[in-house]
């Protein structure tokens, strides 16, 4: 895969690498110090514990649909729904995704949503 030059086109790179679950493509948009923010929650610190919080959840596939995307210099923001499914179940979420790139990777990347609605979809054995 050539690395995409503008920040626009990694978060865009970075969302399909999502639709395909391609792990390997989603880690390497990532800076190893990355700040990955699901604002209702604790923020995760480091690519490390990036992997560690989704090795959590038993995603099977997953989608991220853009309905908008603006850029300003470095920062990207998105208005997304995002499907994910975990074992029988589907979640599905709408979000404002905020990335900020540095040196070629997202060093930042914050998503705000509706946690209750979250929580709601959840499989009880993971909620």
């Amino acid at each position: 895969m050539e690395s995409p030059v503008t920040p626009l086109a990694i978060v865009t790179d970075f969302c399909a690498a999502w639709d395909r679950l391609d792990w390997d493509a989603i880690h390497a948009h990532l800076a190893e110090n990355l700040l990955y923010h699901n604002v209702p929650m604790a923020p995760v610190a480091g690519l490390a514990a990036f992997k560690a919080f989704y090795a959590a959840f038993p995603v099977t596939e997953a989608a991220f649909e853009i309905h908008h995307i603006a850029a300003n210099g470095p920062v990207v923001m998105t208005e997304r729904t995002d499907r994910f499914r975990l074992g029988e179940t589907t979640i599905v979420i709408r979000v404002m995704g905020v990335f900020e790139i540095g040196n070629g990777k997202i060093a930042v990347w914050r998503d705000y949503f509706d946690l209750a609605e979250f929580s709601r979809q959840m499989p009880t054995e993971l909620a």
